[in-house]
This record gives C-alpha cells, sequence and structure tokens, in this order.
C-alpha cells in the first residue's frame, strides 16, 4: 500500500489506547476551528461594515488588512502540529468572516499558500455582514455537497428584555432584530464530502451572541441547538452510518442547555447512544481550560464535537482521537488589564482574535 506523504505518523498503540504495547502506523489529520475576529476586506460593502473601513471607526486600512491575514496565517499553519505532526489542519472552520473575498486572500498568504485550500462558503442574512465558512485541504477532501441552513428565530416581548449594561451596548456582536421580530443571526453550514476516500460531514457553526444578557439571550442558542440536532438527524436518514463533526462558536459553554439539552452531547464516551454526540471539550472545560475570556471569565465557547461513529475503537477507518485548544505565547497579551486573554484586535496593535482556535485529530490505522 502507497502511504500518503502527508500525516502517517508513527505512535506507541499503547500510550495511545491504552492497550498492547505494540508499534502501529496512522494516517492523521486536524480539524480545526477558529474564530477570525472581525475579518474584515477594507471595500464598502451592503452589509454595514462601515465600522470597517478606512474612514470608519476601527481606520480599517489596507495595511491593517494584509497584518491581520499575516496574523491569521501564522496560526492557521501550525495549530495541532508537533514534532511528529507537521501538517497544517486539513480542515479550517471558521466565523466572522465578512464574504468569500476575505477568505481567498487568506489562502493565497504565502505562509498556507502550499497547503492549497479549498472554501465552502454562503452569505448569512447576518446584519453585521459575518459568515461561517470552511477551508479543506484539496488533495485530501472532495466536496459532494454543501448547503446553508438558516435559523429562523424570533425576539419575545420586548418589555421582558434585561437592562442592558454598559458592556452590553458596546457588545461588537449585537443581535439584529427585524420589524416583524425576526433576529438575524449565521446560518449553520453542512459540507459532505470524501476525506481520503472516506465519507465524512462536517457542520460549522456561529450561534446567536449573548447580547442583552445570557439568560435572555439562552433561547436563541437553545434554538440553534436543537436546529443542529435535526440537521444531524437529516444527515442520519440518508445513512444510518454517516460520521459527523460540529464545530464552532456556540457563544455557550459545554454545560449550557443549548448544547447538553439542545445538542445532547454527553461528557463521557460510555454515555454516547447510537446516534449521539460526544464533546471532548467538556472535560477540558471541567479541568479550568479556556478558548476565551467572556466578562473576566474563562470558558470554551468553541467545540468540535463528533457523532457516535466517530469514538469506535476500530480504526481501520478514520476514528476520533484527541482535543486540544491552541494558545501558543505569541499569541497571549502579556500586559495590562487583559494579560491572557487571546491577543486581539487594538488600537495599537493588529493581533490575532479574541479567541483561541480548537482542534480535534482524526486518525486511521495504516494496514
Amino acid at each position: 500500500m502507497k502511504i500518503k506523504n502527508l500525516a502517517v505518523i508513527l505512535f506507541v498503540f499503547y500510550s495511545m489506547l491504552g492497550v498492547n504495547a505494540q508499534q502501529k502506523k496512522y494516517i492523521v489529520h486536524t480539524v480545526a476551528f477558529y474564530n477570525f475576529e472581525n475579518l474584515f476586506d477594507t471595500i464598502n460593502n451592503p452589509n454595514f461594515d462601515e465600522e470597517w473601513l478606512p474612514e470608519g471607526l476601527q481606520r480599517w486600512t489596507s495595511n491593517k488588512y494584509k497584518q491581520k491575514l499575516e496574523n491569521l496565517s501564522k496560526v492557521l499553519m501550525q495549530i495541532g502540529t508537533n514534532d511528529q505532526q507537521k501538517e497544517a489542519p486539513t480542515f479550517i472552520g471558521c466565523s466572522e468572516i465578512e464574504n468569500r473575498g476575505v477568505l481567498e486572500d487568506l489562502v493565497k498568504h504565502p505562509n498556507i499558500v502550499k497547503d492549497d485550500y479549498g472554501i465552502v462558503h454562503f452569505d448569512s442574512p447576518d446584519k453585521r455582514g459575518i459568515d461561517v465558512g470552511l477551508l479543506y485541504q484539496k488533495k485530501y477532501f472532495k466536496p459532494t455537497s454543501f448547503i446553508n441552513i438558516p435559523l429562523i428565530i424570533y425576539r419575545g416581548n420586548n418589555n421582558e428584555k434585561e437592562k442592558e449594561t454598559e458592556e452590553d451596548k458596546a457588545d461588537k456582536d449585537k443581535i439584529e432584530v427585524s420589524k416583524d421580530n425576526r433576529v438575524y443571526t449565521r446560518d449553520i453550514l453542512l459540507v459532505t464530502g470524501f476525506l481520503d476516500g472516506e465519507e465524512v460531514n462536517i457542520m460549522v457553526n456561529h450561534w446567536p451572541s449573548r447580547s442583552g444578557g445570557e439568560k435572555k439571550s439562552s433561547p436563541f442558542r437553545e434554538a440553534a441547538g436543537r436546529l443542529a440536532r435535526k440537521v444531524m438527524d437529516s444527515v442520519y436518514k440518508v445513512n444510518p452510518k454517516a460520521k459527523i463533526i460540529l464545530m464552532g462558536d456556540l457563544n455557550d459553554g459545554t454545560y449550557n442547555k443549548s448544547v447538553k439539552e439542545g445538542l445532547g452531547a454527553k461528557l463521557k464516551k460510555s454515555e454516547v447512544k447510537p446516534f449521539g454526540v460526544y464533546n471532548p471539550f467538556e472535560q477540558m472545560a471541567k479541568d479550568g481550560n479556556a478558548s476565551l475570556f467572556y466578562r473576566d471569565s474563562g470558558d470554551i465557547f468553541d467545540q468540535i464535537m463528533v457523532s457516535e461513529t466517530l469514538i469506535k475503537t476500530d480504526f481501520s477507518t478514520f476514528q476520533y482521537w484527541k482535543a486540544g485548544i491552541y494558545n501558543k505565547p505569541f499569541m497571549i497579551e502579556k500586559f495590562g488589564r487583559y494579560a491572557g486573554y487571546p491577543l486581539r484586535h487594538s488600537e495599537n496593535e493588529i493581533g490575532y482574535s479574541d479567541h483561541f482556535p480548537v482542534y480535534i485529530y482524526l486518525i486511521k490505522e495504516v494496514k
């Protein structure tokens, strides 16, 4: 069998799975998600992007935009890499992107152009003009279908709205409401295709924000969780053995109702029943890890979950191995009030993002 020169890594089977101490070879693919935090170009588009123009509040110039692309590509080329895994991620789910054009600029950057990423993207109805997308290495993944599924939700009785704090009023991700009280937010992106000849389904999410208060906005994210569950069920109707990866910035923690009840995500593999969902980031959150800091408290809003079909012990097909948060020192604020937070954009510095990227490994044994 000819082994592709990508991600064939020699692992000690005992250290990986806790069974027989014998060496086996595995193909490894990294699956990542990263909230790019306001990846806007400098072109005036009809999507309320005035803040991100040269004359706008952010004074967003071509040089700043180029530096943002440099910073993001620097992270993307390294997510999940180590002494053994040298390859950039095979899949990169992303959020807070203005349009397809910014992704095209990103994948052409010298840091990652060699990885030859393809793009799946749809414009969403979000009033800030931010969308989700999926990047994939063309040599390993061949998409066969992709669709955007809208989340249609409505604001309830406005008289019940919580009093907004000053931080709420300044929230960059304000929830936009139409005259008919519809809340316009991001679609769910579903991409199906073949990874090295094996079918996988990837869902990219960016659920409604906490603007206006966590409690009052929670029903929106609970609705997003239920919709994501319906999407998974629709995939299973076509293929009961489908392998599904759900990723995104959920604006909720691993413990919230949207994740635990809407999706039905489980903490332990042993709890996951057929058609169920395993969330490896729940234990990471319990251990005190964070992908972002929200009002001075660390949490994991950025999560990647897998279907029960991806936690089998038979590695003759691709299976989930382990998960991580990529938070290298160069991505972290070192000084001041926000020391230890993700290094984000400010008046004096073009940072990376206000989120750390997350990732998982998929592995398959090479016979």
